[in-house]
């Protein structure tokens, strides 16, 4: 499957000890960048929020947020003497340096805060609660990024149709170029031949003169002659269809299985990566075909033909 490496993802987890928020946006990047910003307090699960992933993203630049809250116990009425006890033994340590200290009130004892309730996060019970959350947020990161890459897919074999449709037209005009040439090569030698002797036909026959024509027609057509252009780019074009229907790794299979290889599986790689290479060699045979241009159409076709190889290389670096 394609995707892209331009999407959002989130996902929020509440238990009873409170709630975490996980937030992923990720955007084109060479290679796997991961940017985490985290509270203090969940520093503790960086390790977990990379491990995750590590395992299911290769290319792109990934800004993680996270951020919690913690569940306020509920409050009771009834007074709890330990703690009662307590605050009496601090409040006497207290007098021993401030003998004029008050006593706290009956509202503040009742509405003091509960030690349990500090800021300090329990591992145990907030690393599951990132697992559960980065899993969500993954999977609609993951999503939307299908989504995407299906889109950008949809435009490079629109890209692709049209680069075909080139590649027909130029090879179904070759014949034509060649036999204008002929024909320009026929009138030019009439045309010399009568400026040079007016009498110049009767001193050459037929024959000579159409062996002289056929002679640098086929000079021509070996200097014009793209056909080797032509089938490679009709080669990068199957190569391409292949990588964006993500059928390179059943097709590695069966070439291995037809070899006689046990290589184990597939050869797994980036489909961005993969394409870069491609359409550097789609434009090398572009850039060829128009210096062996011998009529304007195959020029013209030669720059539309790198016009749309480059519309491929930018869609290209979306993916991942």
């Amino acid at each position: 499957m394609i995707r892209s490496m331009t999407a959002y993802g989130s996902a929020r987890v509440e238990s009873e000890d409170g709630a975490l928020n996980v937030e992923f946006r990720t955007v084109n990047n060479r290679y796997l960048d991961i940017a985490l910003h985290l509270p203090e307090e969940l520093r503790f699960v960086e390790s977990t929020i990379r491990e995750s992933l590590g395992t299911a993203i290769t290319r792109g630049k990934v800004d993680v947020r996270a951020n919690f809250a913690k569940a306020r116990p509920a409050r009771s009425t009834t007074l709890d003497i330990g703690y009662l006890r307590s605050l009496a033994e601090q409040l006497l340590a207290a007098r021993s340096i401030i003998p004029d200290l008050r006593p706290p009130r009956l509202t503040e004892v009742l509405t003091a805060p509960d030690a349990s309730n500090g800021t300090t996060l329990d591992p145990d019970i907030w690393i599951p609660m990132c697992q559960q959350a980065c899993t969500r947020a993954l999977a609609d990161l993951l999503a939307a990024r299908e989504r995407e890459g299906q889109r950008l897919t949809d435009m490079m074999l629109g890209c692709a149709s049209d680069i075909a449709r080139i590649v027909d037209q130029i090879e179904g005009d070759l014949p034509t170029i060649q036999s204008d040439y002929q024909a320009k090569i026929g009138a030019r030698l009439k045309e010399a031949l009568g400026a040079a002797n007016p009498d110049g036909f009767a001193s050459i026959s037929g024959s000579e003169l159409s062996a002289r024509i056929s002679q640098e027609s086929v000079l021509f057509a070996l200097r014009i002659d793209v056909a080797e252009e032509l089938a490679r780019l009709r080669s990068h074009l199957c190569e391409l269809t292949l990588v964006l229907h993500g059928d390179v790794a059943a097709t590695t299979r069966s070439r291995q299985g037809a070899a006689g290889g046990s290589g184990g599986g597939a050869r797994k790689g980036s489909a961005g990566k993969r394409l870069d290479f491609l359409f550097q060699e789609m434009n090398r045979e572009a850039n060829t075909l128009g210096s062996k241009a011998g009529a304007l159409s195959v020029t013209h076709g030669a720059i539309d033909l790198k016009l749309l190889i480059e519309q491929l290389r930018e869609q290209a670096q979306n993916l991942e």
